[in-house]
């Protein structure tokens, strides 16, 4: 027997919702940020309450049994040995994009990455006075995959960092170790440090593949990683603000520190209190939770292929389809689906104007109601 309820709608209207304020006032339907429209776990909850009744709210470290987790749960699921000394505490995920754009190289230097891409990639390379390299993902054989030769050829001597997503949003991909190997590679070739933004890890759909941390691919794919990740995708916690980097290598690590300096502010306290509660307690959370998006990938997918218009593969990981709108031949496809009342990211902020991301992280039956106003957008093009 189920031990959790996915299919409540809630009524996220009056909690300043970033994503359904957006929409407020509106009959359109929030499919865009990523966060899911379901209730965090018991144990969170739990724990959230608990520590708020203490009723003292100052600086707070991060709990000694929060790393003893963190170490425990990597070595368990995914076969990496970290030490807590390589661990970095960050208020969010993207603050640790942009730091390890400042962490690496000097002004003018080059950030690479492939397209399309989660819209920090982006951004974060500007942000620090770095200039953006972009490739092109591939498509093939219902899967986005990258262009190693194409990678090559837009490499120079002032190219230090590569921004990596994986598992990749927006595309769902889990990467192969064949994949993971290519990029390894590449990067050792050109000494290029990798940034591996993998916050949606434990958000595998796809029960064939397995997500491989790229810092455990090898000991030198360890030596010039900078691994992000947090509990805020896969527990639903994003608003409390706990992240983490992993960094083996000592002279890295101190780059990243000093480039943090003055800038990144600490973790909250319900922060750190979640992540221990989430990673400590929230396995049957977890499975539930798995079993749920897989049942709305499969429904999303099935709907968006009988749709002759529009084009999507299967999601491997995340809770995110990447949707080619292209054949609607409409200028700007995200505001075409709002006049229908579909609120989808829009691909252009990814790097790809014809596609849409929709986020199938909420109730079936909201669901549902998206499918049946997507196919009636359709028929009335």
């Amino acid at each position: 027997m189920k031990k959790y309820d996915f299919d409540t709608i809630i009524d996220r209207s009056q909690t300043s919702s970033l994503k359904w304020e957006k929409y407020k006032e509106t009959d359109i339907i929030p499919l865009w940020v990523a966060d899911m429209d379901f209730r965090s776990s018991d144990p969170v909850r739990e724990a959230l309450i608990q520590r708020s009744s203490h009723g003292i709210y100052g600086y707070t470290l991060p709990p000694e049994e929060l790393y003893e987790v963190i170490i425990s749960r990597l070595q368990e699921r995914y076969g990496w040995n970290i030490e807590k000394e390589w661990m970095i505490w960050l208020p969010g995920l993207v603050s640790g994009i942009n730091i390890s754009c400042r962490a690496v190289g000097s002004r003018g230097d080059e950030v690479m990455t492939v397209t399309p891409a989660y819209p920090p990639f982006f951004t974060a390379p500007g942000n620090m006075n770095r200039t953006l390299v972009t490739s092109p993902m591939i498509s093939e054989q219902d899967r986005w995959i990258m262009d190693i030769d194409h990678l090559r050829s837009k490499v120079t001597p002032r190219t230090k960092l590569f921004l990596f997503c994986s598992p990749h949003n927006p595309t769902g991909r889990v990467f192969s170790e064949k994949e993971l190997s290519d990029v390894v590679e590449f990067c050792l070739e050109n000494d290029i440090i990798i940034c591996s933004d993998e916050i949606h890890c434990d958000l595998i759909l796809d029960k064939t593949k397995d997500h491989i941390p790229t810092a455990a691919f090898s000991p030198e794919a360890a030596d010039r990683s900078i691994t992000l990740m947090a509990p805020s995708k896969t527990y639903n916690i994003a608003g409390l603000g706990c992240s983490f980097a992993v960094i083996p290598n000592s002279s890295l690590r101190e780059s990243f520190r000093e480039a943090m300096k003055g800038i990144v502010p600490h973790v909250n306290l319900m922060g750190y209190t979640a992540a221990l509660a989430a990673y400590k307690y929230g396995h049957t959370w977890l499975t539930e939770v798995l079993d749920y998006l897989k049942k709305n990938h499969d429904y999303v997918y099935s709907s968006i292929k009988s749709m002759d218009l529009l084009q999507m593969y299967p999601v491997q990981g995340t809770y995110l389809a990447w949707i080619n709108a292209a054949e609607i031949k409409k200028k700007n496809p995200a505001a075409f689906f709002e006049q229908y009342g579909l609120g989808f990211s829009d691909g252009y902020d990814f790097g790809e104007k014809n596609f849409i991301r929709l986020n199938f992280g909420c109730p079936r039956s909201l669901l549902e109601k998206a499918m049946d106003r997507l196919h009636y957008s359709l028929r009335n093009l």
